[in-house]
């Protein structure tokens, strides 16, 4: 796959130089995808988004320009700044220790004057960490990202530090459904109001906005598990006009696929455990934004405890140096297999931002460069039918999560809706006949002849 990067010269000769992102249209309309039916749809219809993108994301004199997938590799690492200075070991150590100890009083003031680059107590920071949190920051063109101990850490880390007693919170049905229950049963308690409204009704939002003040605005795009993608850029212009902050959980997105902060967003979220780190092995979160709203959510997460150890921090440095490669595969897959899908005569339909059937699709066009790792879709039969598909594939594992290099499969009434009544399945559009297929890094040949076999059998 073709790349290219330029050298800018420092504008001051102390400036060290940092791996800064910014990706062309051309890169991706070179790519080998391309030799793969229907995956040129991913990255032409992306053109005019990704060159806004790029201008949006322009480096700063004295910085070297890259591309994602040589950010994944070198970002916080070749050319560090965060306390790895003196190693020249290509992998980033596992700083194991949990208190750091200065030289003398003088040193100890000039770090917490912030004169001086150091580390005090695990809870705070970590060297392998600080790395990690460099990587992503440099994915999602953000200022600063801390990174957390989970996902659902990082969305309560986020909410208590940005919502203060008296807030209001508004979020979508559609948004993650821990996230979703922390809002309405927790928030709730501490005095914090919240309004929920349907993902693309912007009526409701305007509406919302104008007769309240909004706190924040707080929802997923992509959503699980029926992959509807809000217009991030639309929302965070209606939100800022009235002073509202905006708070985009991307996990199903990765930031291959989404930069909700070039769009407007004022925070980004993930379940690091899913793409980021890619191999079902590490449990984490992450959040990116600016530096003061970091360092407002950082207090709170100090004192939740919520930090992540630095054997986990080197798990997920790993496993981001394939995040762009598995992204890529994930995406052709999905959207290969959608269209495959979306015409079997045993599927009644296909829930993927990247066929054109999809209420979705235009919004995700415009914001998206690849429509993401997971499938959802409705089989024509009842539960028990749906159950013996499920039984019958021989690749995917039945299990919950996804974003890694094996594909896992689901059935949401059994894995998460189990025991529910129909009414509340009903109000989460949980059908019996429902599967979500989050496909692995497996070749497309063998999930496909595999789900074929499997449709047989009912």
């Amino acid at each position: 796959m073709a790349r290219s990067s330029s050298v800018v010269k420092a504008s001051l000769s102390k400036q060290r130089r940092q791996l800064r992102p910014r990706r062309s249209p051309k890169q991706f309309q070179r790519a080998t995808v391309l030799s793969l039916p229907g995956a040129e749809d991913i990255f032409v219809a992306a053109a005019e988004h990704l060159q806004q993108d790029a201008a949006a994301a322009a480096p700063a004199p004295g910085y070297i320009t890259a591309s994602d997938e040589t950010l994944v590799v070198h970002a916080g690492e070749k050319l560090r700044k965060n306390g790895m200075e003196g190693t020249d070991s290509i992998a980033t150590p596992i700083v194991s220790g949990t208190t750091h100890w200065f030289k003398n009083s003088t040193d100890l003031i000039a770090f917490k004057e912030g004169r001086r680059h150091s580390f005090e107590y695990g809870r705070y920071g970590n060297p392998t960490v600080s790395v990690l949190e460099e990587k992503i920051s440099a994915l999602e063109r953000a200022e600063a990202t801390l990174v957390t101990s989970s996902g659902m850490n990082a969305i309560v880390a986020t909410l208590l530090a940005l919502v203060p007693p008296g807030g209001h919170v508004v979020t979508t049905t559609e948004c993650y459904s821990e996230g979703r229950a922390f809002i309405r049963e927790r928030l709730s308690k501490m005095g914090i109001r919240s309004t929920f409204v349907d993902l693309n009704n912007m009526d409701t939002l305007k509406a919302v906005l104008d007769q309240d003040d909004v706190t924040l605005f707080y929802t997923d795009s992509p959503t699980n598990p029926h992959l509807k993608c809000i217009d991030i850029k639309l929302v965070a212009e209606l939100c800022h006009q009235k002073g509202t902050q905006v708070c985009i959980d991307s996990t199903l997105a990765s930031p291959i696929n989404t930069k909700p902060l070039t769009l407007g967003a004022d925070i980004v979220v993930h379940s690091a455990t899913k793409y980021i780190a890619g191999h079902h092995d590490v449990i984490a979160g992450c959040i990116s934004g600016s530096k003061a709203l970091i360092k407002t959510i950082r207090a709170w997460h100090h004192d939740l405890g919520g930090a992540i150890s630095p054997d986990a921090a080197y798990m997920i440095i790993r496993g981001l140096k394939t995040m762009a490669l598995r992204v890529e595969a994930q995406n052709r897959t999905s959207l290969h297999m959608a269209r495959l899908l979306e015409n079997h005569p045993k599927i009644e339909h296909v829930h993927y931002p990247g066929l054109k059937s999809s209420p979705c699709h235009h919004v995700a066009k415009s914001q998206m460069t690849g429509f993401g790792g997971v499938v959802s879709f409705e089989v024509a039969s009842d539960l028990q039918g749906v159950m013996r598909f499920i039984d019958a594939l021989k690749i995917p594992f039945i299990a919950t999560s996804l974003g890694g290099c094996e594909s896992l499969v689901q059935q949401p009434a059994v894995m998460s809706f189990w025991g529910q009544s129909d009414e509340e399945k009903a109000k989460n559009g949980i059908k019996d006949n429902l599967v979500r297929f989050s496909f692995g890094i497996e070749k497309f040949e063998d999930l496909r002849d595999d789900i074929l076999q499997a449709l047989e059998k009912i």
